[in-house]
């Protein structure tokens, strides 16, 4: 692992981010890097339902910090789909790939050998705060932030549902404008916002769900052997029973379930990861959480 100083200064850490709400509306702009920094040293995706630990790569090189992607990964521990298993278990599965706000946090510390630190703060449910200023005052200070987003959510009418969450590495941000990495883009301040403000909910397409039917298949299995007290709040059982009835029944013309919800590991909101002994990273631990709208 080699340590490097960081590529750009950044405003010192004094006083409290807690700063007056006129104050905090005067911040719209600010960056890690610049676009053409960002073309050039992002990290594309470094593997299957690896984006925390491509994210976790980005944020260890904004913060003067270099680690092999494979090491990134190895830390952060990320978990695959079983695409090759029984209904049940592939489910679970899908509720778990990739990994949680909490496994960046725990796999940037170890990847760092403990030179970061990283603090997470839910948007959901809704939280008092405008995204763009309070990002743009913690970049200011050093800190590097990563959003986990429900994809799913915010759809356009007409396009594809996407097929799961993300997180992304946040490189800076404008007026109405969040700039992020992996895929490298540009994405509008509300939008971001509805990602970012979801319950921990995934949805799986039908046709990922019928083709692991089988003629001894038992629906009871899909409850049983969770320990998660949502997949019956969510009465995922009882979805893929309707999906199933559907098919038997598919000369009715009704339309059909598209997907069912089931419960995902996952918390939307953004990490933000700073250097342990400066003095952003021991604000970022007694900062408080966002409050609730």
């Amino acid at each position: 692992m080699e340590v490097v100083p960081p590529s750009t200064e950044r405003k010192d850490a004094a006083g409290s981010i807690a700063d007056t709400e006129q104050e905090e509306e005067e911040v719209h702009t600010a960056m890690l890097w610049s676009i053409q920094e960002a073309v050039e040293r992002q990290t594309l995706q470094i593997g299957v339902s690896a984006c925390g630990a491509t994210a976790v790569v980005d944020v260890l090189q904004a913060l003067g910090i270099t680690v092999a992607p494979e090491t990134a990964d190895h830390c952060v521990r990320t978990k695959l789909r079983r695409n090759d298993s029984p209904l049940p278990d592939y489910l679970h599965s899908r509720s778990q790939a990739g990994a949680t706000h909490h496994q960046l946090i725990e796999g940037t510390e170890k990847a760092s050998s403990g030179q970061v630190l990283g603090r997470f703060f839910g948007f959901h449910p809704a939280r008092r705060v405008k995204l763009v200023p309070w990002l743009a005052r913690w970049i200011q200070r050093g800190a590097v932030p990563v959003a986990t987003m429900n994809m799913q959510r915010g759809v356009a009418k007409g396009e594809e549902i996407p097929d799961a969450w993300h997180h992304q590495l946040i490189f800076g941000v404008g007026p109405n404008a969040v700039f992020m990495t992996n895929p490298l883009d540009v994405v509008g301040e509300e939008e971001v916002h509805v990602r970012l403000c979801s319950e921990s909910v995934l949805l799986i397409r039908r046709e990922d769900v019928l083709k692991r039917l089988t003629p001894d298949f038992a629906l009871s299995l899909i409850s049983y052997q969770q320990t998660d007290p949502r997949w019956k709040t969510l009465k995922v059982e009882g979805q893929v029973r309707q999906m199933i009835n559907e098919e038997e029944n598919s000369d009715q013309g009704h339309p059909k379930t598209t997907h069912i919800t089931i419960p995902a590991a996952y918390s939307s909101g953004i990490t933000l990861f700073a250097l342990r002994d400066s003095s952003v990273g021991q604000e970022l631990l007694s900062a408080p959480e966002l409050p609730l709208l």
